[in-house]
């Protein structure tokens, strides 16, 4: 049973991420969204944690929040796909359940 796992908290605000990771099954998948997307940045103290976690699930973000807050896809973590509404919906569609962590 797959699971979409979504973060819209800043991982240096907020540990949303961080129980978000302690929690998902190998397998899943993580959408960052809203302030969320800064955990998936180059060479930030949370790299590592999302490198890991690559390892284990699929990470994407949301293309209109990093745009928003002018994070290009050239600043992402390698491996971090990203997605466009209609492929937020998608992921939505191909999971059979959606854990938001606030």
């Amino acid at each position: 049973m797959p699971v979409l796992h979504t973060v819209n908290k800043s991982p240096f605000e907020k540990n949303a991420l961080d129980s978000c990771l302690s929690h998902a099954l190998d397998g899943s998948t993580l959408l960052l969204i809203e302030d969320g997307v800064y955990a998936a940045m180059r060479a930030s103290s949370i790299e590592p944690r999302i490198r890991r976690a690559l390892k284990r699930l699929r990470i994407h973000v949301l293309e209109n929040d990093c745009r928003a807050r002018g994070i290009s896809e050239d600043a992402l973590i390698e491996g971090v796909g990203s997605v466009d509404d209609a492929g937020f919906v998608d992921l939505v569609v191909e999971h059979d359940n959606v854990q938001a962590w606030l």
